[in-house]
């Protein structure tokens, strides 16, 4: 009877316990911000550009995404970027 007693106590302190602490919140944020923004609308996406690799080039573009919402409603950004190898001129 007292251990049930002694476990039910435990079982309140743990549940006021974990009830009681803070949220933590959330961090939206990266290392390298040119891969992810917050933000109401998406930022600009840079032109392409053509890159000479010496025997070939390569042509890369960078595109933003809507990728979620944050719990607070604001967007998730992401960058999306695409490489082809293209004749050099």
């Amino acid at each position: 009877m007292k251990k049930r007693l002694l476990l039910g106590f435990v079982l309140l302190a743990a549940t006021l316990t974990g009830c009681g602490a803070p949220t933590i919140n959330p961090n939206y944020s990266s290392a390298n911000p040119e891969l992810m923004f917050i933000g109401s609308e998406a930022p600009a996406d840079k032109p392409t550009e053509t890159l000479n690799l010496g025997s070939y080039c390569l042509s890369v573009s960078e595109k933003w995404k809507k990728d979620g919402k944050t719990p607070d409603g604001q967007t998730i950004w992401t960058k999306d970027s695409f490489r082809r190898v293209v004749p050099c001129r």
